[in-house]
């Protein structure tokens, strides 16, 4: 399989690929697969087919439930960069940035505080990241509007 061969689609994949980009956003997974070199297209296909095809599509549980608990799990594991990919997936899925303290808070106890105290870094990264993006959304909009 070459860098351009394309990763095999199944009814799975295609299903967890609609998930995936639903949840993290489809810039973010769309550039993902797009980067995959050989080596890695069999991992991206893996994760799209039994993460997100598999178990985010089961019916046990929403997908902010879901949210919430990655992040308490990432936390601890101390997993920075899938953490922040998680906190943006669960603002998409509709958690507030007050749940997301919460969650880091209860961490503290369970998971030790410079585990928490890490994911609160992360976090804040990402909400600055996101009033950055969203404020200059906003100002494009009002320049293109004059």
């Amino acid at each position: 399989m070459s860098n351009n061969t394309p990763i095999e689609s199944t009814p799975l994949f295609e299903k967890g690929l609609a998930m995936r980009r639903a949840v993290l956003g489809r810039a973010y997974v769309d550039k993902s697969l797009a980067n995959a070199d050989e080596f890695m297209k069999p991992m991206q296909k893996f994760v799209t087919e039994y993460c997100w095809g598999e178990i985010w599509n089961r019916p046990g549980l929403d997908r902010k439930t879901r949210s919430f608990l990655n992040l308490a799990m990432l936390t601890a594991l101390n997993r920075p960069h899938e953490l922040k990919l998680h906190v943006r997936g669960a603002l998409n899925n509709g958690i507030t940035r007050d749940e997301i303290a919460e969650v880091f808070l209860q961490t503290a106890i369970y998971c030790g505080v410079p585990a928490a105290l890490e994911s609160f870094k992360n976090a804040a990264e990402v909400f600055k990241e996101e009033d950055t993006a969203k404020a200059d959304t906003a100002n494009t909009a009002n320049t293109s509007a004059k």
